[in-house]
This record gives structure tokens, C-alpha cells and sequence, in this order.
């Protein structure tokens, strides 16, 4: 984890922008640079960010302050991302930080889908950061953007029906019917999913469930490299999403981790139903690189979502999750 100041120097330029811009986009630079700070590449992470600071817009006016009395109100309003964000920062400034994050995470976790999977994958990021090292100021706040965007966000799916699944993560993934009309933006995508494969359900023990996660983030990442040409931007969040909230288990109580492993494997199926393309296809990578080198490349290309499911290739770490993350570089638009 960056030693230099450099994250935090970055998040305390950052929490002066929105979650947002044009209403609808995610705001993913603390995301992207907490990823390069964890990579070793904190050097990089202010010419990113000067790269990135046309995506940026102001932070946005509150509406009313969120209170505990008060709080199911304001939950799933995106007028109230600032009055979410300024209530996060009271909690974690008079509670320990794990306290609020343990209160909250079993009220957030079934709105997951809000934002298109962004706010718990900048949870997650901000939980890694938080557990491997000091919590500084700078930190706490993100995390306190972070779970203030996910409450403003919040937008729970519910009605969907179970469908015959299969034994392996792989396996269910591959049980997922893309939806029948694939046009449109996430919400409107996210309506017309009606039935998930079982995969999963009957576990009940926390350390399966860590296992179980494990696998899914594996077999999502590995997935990307054949199917990533679907879409290649949103298909990443079927493989960062369930790996933001296997980052964050470590600092849950063990009581909350089967009911993360089923959010986050209903939030991977559902992206890979909105996005799936007609048909795998065969990847090979153009030669054999390392971790780093594969970083290297994803950092050159500079494109936030390709930084992030590097970020999480490199956790997965085995060869057919690096040929995953290449591919992201070979089919995204690069950052300019």
C-alpha cells in the first residue's frame, strides 16, 4: 500500500468532485487511484488524475441533512448524495469506521444495483485501503463518499425467479440467458431481467461462502477474456463488483458473509444477463507477460474500468485472469 502520501493526496483532491457527472455517470477516479496506489504505481496516480479531471464535475448541494430518525427517506434518492455523504461522515467521525460499515452493509446490500454496481465497488476499494494501512483522513472520507453514493443510489431488484443452475461458478455463469433485448442503459437493461440460475444457495457456513466468492470472482474475471466483447465496459462490473465485496468481507462480522456471497452473486449473473454477447469467443494473448507488466499496460492505456479489472485480474493472479485483463486493454477506448 502507498507509503508516500500520494492517495491521500489525491482522495482529499478528489472529495471536492461529485460521485457523479451529467446526472447518470460515475465519478471513478478514487476508485482508479486507489488502484494504482495499491499496485505500487503512486507515482502515476496525479498524471491520471490530470487526464481523467474533464470527467470530473463540482460536488453537488445538499437537500436537507440525513438523519437517524429520517434515513429510510432519503435512501435511493440521488438528489440526496450529499446529505448521504456529509451523514456517512458524521457516523465514522464519532464511530469507529468497521462499526458503521457492519451497521450498514446488511441495509445497503440488497440496492446494490444502484449506480450500475459503482458505489460498493468504491466501498470496496476503500476497504482495502482502510485494512492495509492507516486510516487517515482522507481515508475515512472515501469511505464515507463511498457508502453515502451507494444510499443515495440504492436500488434493489427484486421478483426474480430461481432457473436450474449448475455445480461451479463457471458453469452457472454460463446457465445466465441473455436478455432478450439488449439495448439501452443499465436501468432500463436491469427491468427486464426476470430469472437468475441457482448457484450457491444453499450455503450457510461463512467460510464456504468465502470460498464460494472466491471462485465467483475467478470465474467472472476468467469469463471477460472470451466474452468481454459483449460490452466491453459493463461486463467488467461482473467480475469488480463481487470482487469489491469479497475485498470488504475481512472487515464484516462473519454473520454477513453468506448474505454477501448471494448479493454479489445475483449482482454478477445480472450483468452478464444485460450484457452477455451471442457467443464466446477464443482469446489467446500475444505472448507471456507478468503482473507488473500487465499493470504496465493497463496503466499506459489509462481507461478506468480496463485500470480496475486489472486491479482485480492481479488479485485472481493466475494466467487465463491476466489474458482477461489484456483483452479489457485491446477492446477498450484508451484514456487520452
Amino acid at each position: 500500500m502507498d507509503t508516500t502520501g500520494t492517495l491521500d493526496e489525491a482522495l482529499q483532491r478528489l472529495h471536492g468532485s461529485g460521485p457523479e457527472r451529467l446526472g447518470r455517470l460515475t465519478n471513478h477516479a478514487p476508485m482508479a487511484v486507489e488502484a494504482l496506489a495499491a499496485r505500487g504505481q503512486a507515482a502515476a496516480v496525479h498524471r491520471w488524475l490530470d487526464l481523467y479531471a474533464r470527467k470530473l464535475e463540482e460536488f453537488p448541494s445538499g437537500v436537507e441533512p440525513v438523519t437517524a430518525a429520517d434515513w429510510r427517506s432519503a435512501l435511493g434518492d440521488p438528489r440526496r448524495a450529499a446529505d448521504w455523504i456529509g451523514y456517512f461522515g458524521r457516523e465514522i467521525a464519532e464511530h469507529p469506521w468497521q462499526e458503521v460499515l457492519t451497521q450498514w452493509w446488511p441495509r445497503l446490500l440488497p440496492g446494490l444495483y444502484g449506480g450500475s454496481t459503482h458505489p460498493v465497488i468504491r466501498v470496496g476499494h476503500a476497504v482495502r485501503t482502510l485494512l492495509a494501512g492507516e486510516a487517515t483522513a482522507p481515508r475515512l472520507a472515501e469511505l464515507a463518499h463511498g457508502l453515502g453514493y451507494w444510499a443515495a443510489r440504492h436500488h434493489p431488484v427484486a421478483g426474480l425467479a430461481p432457473l436450474p443452475g449448475a455445480g461451479s461458478a463457471a458453469a452457472a455463469l454460463d446457465a445466465v440467458a441473455p436478455i432478450a433485448v439488449r439495448d439501452g442503459g443499465f436501468p432500463a437493461r436491469l427491468g427486464r431481467v426476470t430469472g437468475l440460475p441457482v448457484w450457491a444457495a444453499s450455503v450457510t457456513d461463512p467460510d464456504e461462502a468465502l470460498t464460494r466468492l472466491t471462485e465467483l470472482v475467478r470465474a467472472a474475471t476468467h469469463r471477460y477474456a472470451t466474452h468481454g466483447h459483449g460490452e466491453e465496459t459493463m461486463l467488467v462490473h461482473a467480475a469488480t463488483a463481487p470482487n469489491a465485496v469479497l475485498r470488504t468481507l475481512p472487515a464484516l462480522p462473519r454473520a454477513l458473509w453468506v448474505p454477501s456471497l448471494r448479493a454479489a452473486w445475483k449482482a454478477s449473473a445480472t450483468v452478464t444477463a444485460m450484457y452477455a454477447p451471442d457467443a464466446p469467443v477464443a482469446y489467446t494473448p500475444q505472448g507471456t507477460f507478468t503482473p507488473e507488466e500487465v499493470f504496465e499496460r493497463a496503466l499506459a492505456h489509462g481507461d478506468e474500468h480496463v485500470l480496475k479489472l486489472t486491479d482485480t485480474a492481479l488479485d485472481v493472479g493466475d494466467e487465463q485472469a491476466l489474458a482477461a485483463a489484456l483483452r479489457s486493454v485491446e477492446l477498450s477506448e484508451p484514456l487520452r
